[in-house]
């Protein structure tokens, strides 16, 4: 059993996954000083009992690394996760700046392309001590030069969205779960008969949800997901998808993913909010989010 959390943080992403084994995952941060310390709170008790934690950064723009400096030393991030780049900014935050030492570590960063491989990431130690965490990267292909183009743009100090790696999380008899960071459609449109994407159960809309990020239709069709989780964008800017089935952070607030065997019971913090494609199987709600139905495998 494990758990995704999709924490509703405004114009921005940050997820955790408490995985059955011995790790615990965060993928990106948003933070500001109304919700910095209660989101950090959560992190560190919700991971006090694993031995593995990581954090995998996408890119590094703001609205993905804001409060980073300030959860790093409150945790101390030993495993930093992120393409190998050399991002620049014009105006540098601090947030950007501790991005930069992580990223830059030896002893911290771990860069990640398509198919890298590592112990307690996708890989189980000799003595199976601590079990692998399930998460595999479907891009990027780091000699390609489409990408080549954009790790220079964004050495040039322009958007780093592009840079976004494909993460794939998969429970064994379980959910499949992908992220796309903030790639946007026409990137992907150059990209996307190079590589073949995976079904999948759950995906996380790229940009947000905007209808920027929109992802080809050819790889909707090879990834046919059960549900797309559509970001907290300005609705003006939102891609609703129409075809699929949507959960909305602007209008859902928190989404807790509760992962086994063959089912996803789904819970969010915002008390009206309802769906109708889940099985109702009766679940209690949780001290921090309501039940809305079952997402059966």
């Amino acid at each position: 059993m494990s758990v995704i959390k999709s924490i509703s943080v405004g114009n921005g992403d940050m997820f955790y996954i408490k995985h059955g084994s011995s790790n615990f995952t965060i993928i990106d941060c948003n933070m500001d000083d109304t919700n910095k310390k209660e989101i950090t709170d959560e992190i560190i008790e919700e991971s006090k009992e694993k031995d593995i934690i990581r954090f995998i950064s996408t890119h590094p723009d703001e609205d993905h690394i804001h409060g980073l400096k300030y959860l790093d030393d409150q945790i101390g991030i030993a495993n930093f996760y992120c393409v190998e780049n050399q991002a620049t900014k014009s105006d540098e935050t601090e947030d950007f700046k501790r991005y930069c030492e992580l990223r830059d570590s030896e002893k911290k960063a771990f860069h990640i392309y398509r198919e890298c491989s590592r112990c307690w990431m996708n890989e189980d130690d000799k003595e199976k001590k601590y079990g692998s965490s399930g998460i595999f990267i479907l891009w990027p292909i780091v000699d390609n030069q489409d990408y080549k183009e954009e790790l220079s743009n964004a050495k040039d100090g322009k958007s780093p969205n592009n840079i976004s790696p494909i993460i794939k999380y998969s429970l064994q008899d379980g959910v499949t779960v992908l992220w796309f960071g903030d790639l946007e459609e026409e990137f992907m449109e150059k990209i996307k008969d190079i590589i073949e994407l995976p079904k999948a159960d759950i995906i996380f809309a790229p940009h947000h949800g905007r209808s920027s990020g929109k992802i080809p239709k050819e790889w909707m069709e090879d990834i046919d997901p059960k549900i797309v989780v559509i970001g907290e964008a300005p609705s003006d800017k939102i891609n609703y998808l129409s075809r699929y089935n949507t959960i909305t952070q602007n209008t859902a607030g928190d989404i807790i993913f509760d992962c086994y065997t063959n089912n996803v019971d789904i819970y969010v913090s915002k008390k009206n909010y309802s769906v109708d494609f889940l099985k109702d199987k009766k679940k209690s709600d949780k001290l921090n989010g309501t039940y809305i139905g079952t997402l059966e495998l």
